[in-house]
């Protein structure tokens, strides 16, 4: 009793030295405090139970003894929960933040009011909500990195990018060597047969398939089984799968033996051979995974060995990726040709890649840089072109193909075997000079090769007479044979004397990346980072709809699984989710994401897209439908009549989404859906079309929600009289499904009607105003205007109609941050812009037109935006009026249309104060950021870098973070200024192969986010060295702007709608440094549909935590990455919790089903779990 005594006074003790702080932080901490009251209460009266014996005879039969003992049990879990309580609360008394300081939260039940500078304050579910991250969490961003012998900006600024002509190795040097150098050691050649497929670029996926991969692969059955000796690597599983679903069994039968006997390997083994600039990692993994996954169910066969010849440009996402999926060596190709020189000279173009947050080297893969041009044969034997295309036996003379040399190859014979060998032998030991071990790596192939079984026969039976000829010659001190990669890397570690991938003595480590590539001159490859927009921006529409499907899917079946219900289930909509990973994947090739395919198979690519995504659509809700029932025994599927209707709708594949209608009428109310794709609680605004005016929204217990009425507009200043918008604020819970009542019904006090004002040039421009909605129209005068909300005030310049300046509530001062936009041209010279590269005539100008832009400002409650209208582009930009993530940061959304325009880029630039000097930082992937340097010795084109979620300035004061829902190409060429090109219009090739110019351009909407942050006043200190992180609320603002919430409305019916109710699967809030990049149902071994397992796989974000964190209006927490998934699924078992591989190849010993899993900061992990 003394002990509980104790456990009072703290808990008084704590609400008494509350005492001086606001009511509502007295209400949060006390009521925690009253809670712990209570569960003591309970313990005295169990403790009375056990105590009393004449309760326990009178009553022993209501209370039997082992309940009495489980009761105890309970007790003691209690009170170890009220320690940890205690501690909580004493943390919560250090760092409890309050969620607004202006008492912007009305108590629930009061109507919203505009407060005495004009902002309005709204009704709010006042929930009081945390931040609490735990210093050692922070630590990360700050801590020491290992030192790297090779840190790309450190390359950078080392090198002239002088392009000294080298003799016969153009970009190189001469090579020379001793003949002794291999007396002692006989150098080892491996020559790697390999035939480069892209799947869709000047053809289409199917065509290629038709006229050549096909005849590749049924070639390649006969012809290497003929041999044991021959060898050959494939990349593309897209294909091999396409050929293997139409093979015979005999034919399958004999591919799987060229496999497993080593004839064969399987690289990378990725359903594509990714892009590295564009793609988003969630992308990366998910190809990855469809392809090992293929392989792993039909060939039983793990790939070892990246290959990754023919990217733009190389990511360090790339190699982490593939250490993840446990392979462990690697081998990139396109690299500056600048930087290839350098690491030729220097012998380090083989290296250990780590990753440049890596306090360790547990990142370490061993990677293979090829030293010259291309991966064609000319320029893969070593540094001759001339010599080494005679070697090509494909250009025999009479074929279609010949050397741009003038010396054509020659057959060999025994009449000139000798004098063919030692020319050949001659390029082997000058490209080994290059590199620190006495093994040579020589490819064989080039685009689509070896279709044809004559090629087959010219390639092995020439070469394979060189060998002999090579080996039987012991005075040449070589052997040689035809390889394997895998083959190659072995010998490497052998002749090194370490186990497989492990980093040999004396080989450098390197850290960066290999942006932007150059192949020759000033041609920089930085034009595809944004070509074809449109379709970089429905990639990622795609992929947040294929990321929510499989991770409803995946609840959906657990939760059918749990009740006993999978039979009624549409479990086949698993092939829905196989089709949509299967074009994300495709899609995510390099000649497809990246915009640089011909124009039918970039309609080819969108189709797939379309198709997919309505795939997609149909498997969110038919997952919606069962989870949000409250009574699942009345559950029923019919595959024609759906229970939920799309959120919008996409007439063509190169259309912009149109918003579903709502239509209201008096019978009743129509029902909606949320769904949250965030796996945070999530406060924000949503928005919904409906037919009425007359509009009130209610929550799923009937309270009534403030709602902002807006116009839809059909113009500039048109608006419509049919629809309207309707805006409400909810919150959502995590990775969740919400349901709202809508009644047309007259008029309530929470329906508040936007207010516009239409700031015309005055030549006899007319608005018409639609009842109820109040317009005003004004002649635009020079002064700047502003709009505010209670977290931020915009500047916007009166002229132009576009954003000027910022001020975040708690600065004294705006910041400047100015958009302006700017136009790119192109070279009047013979080289000029296209799909690829960028070769702009100059710096840019600034975008202008003769007459000034119509400029629309609509305000009110929930939201306030400008909208200015030009005759290439309109902008929007729009602040949400509400606590938390949604109302920090600036919604933008520029809509491009540059379709009249010739040889243009349009860009936005942002101009501020920021002093950022000559640094900025990219991301790359959506995993990492990556600094850069804006180096004048570089020509314009060559400092700008992809982006495929974020680009940030900062200085010791503030950071400007720009996010982005698509990948584009962005700079910052002046100190304070940042940079994206929107879309780019380019009316020839640029000679890389394509034969086309860029002119199919769409009508497109780039989306971003605005984030202005300041430095805590403790933290001026500016990363200076090779990482850099962004806030808590920087990844909290990309992952609402690309996980947009699903507004899913309930299509009425005849019958009635039966009950519906929230869906939230998790018991408790995930730690808030983690992100579920998926939830996804795994296959089953024989059937298209999924196996009862699931894999989970976890990103623990790295943090900067040197920036204010305000609050981001839910509870977060972090727990130094510790994760309890036992109890983390609501009414659901965790029955197998299992780490694998990232690509769910390999997997460890089970862990016990309560287990913690533990990642540290920056880590992927995945998890086999079996959930019923």
């Amino acid at each position: 009793d003394m002990l509980k005594l104790c456990h009072y006074n703290a808990l008084f003790d704590i609400c008494l030295s509350l005492s001086s702080w606001s009511l509502k932080k007295q209400v949060t901490v006390c009521g925690g405090a009253i809670f712990c009251v209570a569960v003591f209460s309970l313990y005295l009266m169990l403790d009375r139970v056990q105590h009393d014996p004449a309760r326990r005879q009178n009553g022993g039969g209501n209370f039997p003894r082992s309940q009495i003992s489980v009761l105890q049990n309970r007790i003691e879990q209690l009170e170890q929960l009220l320690e940890e309580n205690h501690q909580i609360i004493s943390h919560i008394k250090d760092s409890v933040l309050e969620l607004t300081d202006t008492g912007a939260v009305s108590p629930s039940g009061q109507l919203p009011f505009r407060s005495a500078n004009g902002s309005w304050v709204l009704p709010f579910d006042g929930r009081p909500t945390f931040l609490s991250v735990k210093p050692q969490d922070c630590q990360f961003a700050q801590g020491r990195r290992g030192q790297t012998d090779l840190q790309m900006l450190d390359v950078y600024s080392l090198l002239k990018f002088d392009n000294v002509d080298g003799g016969v190795w153009k970009q190189g040097f001469e090579i020379t060597y001793e003949p002794g150098e291999w007396d002692s050691e006989p150098l080892q050649v491996f020559v790697v047969p390999h035939s480069h497929n892209d799947p869709g670029w000047i053809k289409t996926f199917d065509k290629y398939y038709t006229d050549q991969t096909q005849h590749i692969f049924n070639n390649m059955l006969v012809k290497l089984t003929e041999d044991p000796r021959r060898k050959f690597i494939w990349s593309e599983i897209s294909y091999f799968a396409k050929w293997w679903e139409s093979a015979d069994m005999h034919k399958q039968e004999a591919m799987r033996k060229l496999i497993l006997g080593g004839q064969l390997e399987m690289v990378t083994g990725g359903w594509v051979m990714s892009d590295e600039a564009n793609v988003h990692y969630f992308a990366m993994i998910d190809q990855l995974i469809e392809g090992h996954q293929w392989l792993e169910k039909n060939v039983g066969v793990t790939p070892r060995s990246g290959w990754a010849v023919d990217p733009f440009g190389h990511s360090a996402t790339m190699p982490y990726l593939l250490k993840r999926a446990n392979l462990t060596s690697m081998l990139i190709q396109r690299v500056h040709y600048s930087i290839k020189k350098h690491f030729a000279s220097t012998r380090s173009l083989e290296f250990m890649w780590r990753q440049a947050w890596d306090q360790k080297s547990s990142t370490d893969i061993f990677c293979h840089m090829m030293p010259f041009y291309s991966y064609d044969v000319p320029h893969t034997c070593g540094p001759d072109p001339k010599i080494c295309c005679q070697f090509d036996f494909k250009r025999l003379p009479g074929g279609r193909v010949n050397c741009p040399w003038k010396v054509p190859p020659r057959a060999v014979v025994e009449a000139n075997v000798a004098e063919r060998a030692h020319l050949l032998l001659d390029q082997y030991r000058k490209k080994s000079k290059l590199f620190r071990s006495k093994v040579v790596l020589v490819p064989l192939g080039d685009d689509f090769r070896y279709d044809k079984a004559l090629e087959w026969d010219q390639q092995y039976l020439n070469y394979q007479r060189l060998f002999d000829y090579m080996n039987s010659h012991p005075e040449m001190h070589v052997q040689a044979q035809f390889g394997t990669l895998t083959e190659y890397f072995t010998a490497v570690y052998k002749a090194n004397n370490v186990p497989q991938g492990a980093r040999p003595p004396d080989y450098p480590v390197l850290s960066g990346d290999f942006f932007a590539y150059a192949d020759r001159e000033d041609h920089y490859w930085s034009g595809y980072y944004t070509s074809r927009p449109f379709y970089k921006s429905m990639d990622r529409v795609l992929e947040s709809h294929l990321r929510g499907a499989e991770i409803l899917f995946s609840l959906a079946v657990a939760h059918a699984r749990h009740t006993g219900m999978e039979g009624r289930y549409p479990t086949s909509d698993y092939t829905l989710l196989t089709d949509a990973r299967r074009t994300v994947a495709l899609f995510q090739h390099h000649d497809a994401i990246t915009g640089t395919a011909k124009e039918n198979v970039v309609i080819d690519y969108g189709n797939r897209l379309l198709h997919s995504l309505q795939g997609l659509k149909r498997v969110i809700i038919n997952a919606a439908h069962f989870l949000v029932m409250k009574n699942k025994d009345v559950y029923r599927f019919y595959q024609t009549e759906p229970f939920l209707e799309t959120d919008d709708r996409r007439a063509t594949q190169d259309s912009l989404p149109q918003r579903t209608l709502i239509e209201l009428d008096q019978s009743g109310p129509r029902y909606l859906v949320l769904f949250n794709p965030v796996e945070q609680d999530r406060l924000c605004v949503v928005t919904v079309l409906v037919n009425s005016a007359r509009v009130r929204v209610l929550t799923e217990d009937g309270q009534t929600l403030p709602v902002q009425l807006s116009a839809q507009w059909s113009s500039a200043s048109q608006m419509s009289a049919e629809v309207f918008q309707a805006s409400f604020m909810v919150r959502l819970p995590a990775l969740g499904l919400a349901v709202f009542h809508l009644y047309d019904s007259a008029d309530t006090p929470m329906t508040l009607r936007s207010e516009t004002l239409l700031r015309l040039s005055g030549r006899g421009q007319t608005a018409h105003a639609v009842d109820p909605l109040p317009l005003r129209s004004q002649t635009a005068d020079p002064q700047p205007f502003y709009t505010s909300t209670q977290s931020l005030t915009l500047g916007f310049s009166g002229t132009t109609g576009l954003l000027e300046s910022i001020r975040r509530k708690d600065d004294p001062q705006e910041l400047k941050v100015q958009i302006q936009f700017v136009t790119y041209g192109t070279r009047s010279s013979k080289d000029k812009s296209g799909a690829y590269l960028f070769l702009p005539d100059g710096k840019a100008k600034p975008y202008s037109q003769k007459e000034p832009p119509v400029v629309r400002v609509v305000e009110g409650p929930l939201f306030s935006e400008v909208v200015a209208f030009y005759q290439h582009f309109q902008q929007t930009i729009r602040i949400h009026n509400v606590p938390g993530v949604d109302g920090l940061s600036l919604d933008v959304t520029t809509m491009v249309d540059i379709r009249e325009q010739s040889n243009k880029e349009l860009a936005m630039r942002l101009v501020t104060d920021i002093q950022n000097d000559d640094t900025f930082y990219t991301d790359l992937n959506g995993f990492q950021m990556q600094p850069r340097r804006r180096f004048l010795k570089l020509p314009l084109q060559a400092n700008f870098y992809p982006i495929a979620s974020q680009a940030y300035i900062q200085d010791s004061q503030h950071r400007l973070t720009l996010h982005s829902a698509q990948a584009l190409g962005a700079t910052s060429l002046e100190s304070g200024q940042l940079e994206v090109i929107l879309d780019r219009r380019l009316m020839q090739d640029d000679n890389r192969g394509l034969g086309q110019g860029l002119k199919d351009n769409k009508k497109t909407a780039n989306r971003f986010r605005l984030l202005l942050e300041s430095r805590s006043t403790g933290n001026k200190v500016v990363d200076s060295g090779p990482t850099s992180f962004p806030s808590l609320l920087s990844h909290l603002t990309s992952a609402i702007l690309n996980h947009e919430v699903i507004a899913l409305p309930v299509l009425p019916k005849k019958r009635g709608i039966p009950p519906l109710h929230t869906f939230a699967p998790f018991t408790g809030a995930l730690p808030c440094d983690f992100h579920v990049i998926n939830l996804r149902s795994i296959q089953h071994q024989d059937t298209h549909s999924p196996s009862p397992y699931t894999a989970l796989i976890l990103h623990r974000k790295g943090l900067d935590c040197g920036l204010e964190t305000p609050n981001p209006g839910f509870n977060c927490t972090t727990t130094e990455g510790q994760l309890g998934l036992s109890s983390l699924f609501r009414n659901l078992d965790l029955q197998l919790l299992q780490p694998v591989s990232l690509s769910l190849m390999y997997s460890s010993p089970p862990m016990a089903n309560d287990s913690s899993v533990s990642l540290e900061p920056m880590e992927i992990s995945a998890f086999r779990l079996k959930l019923r």
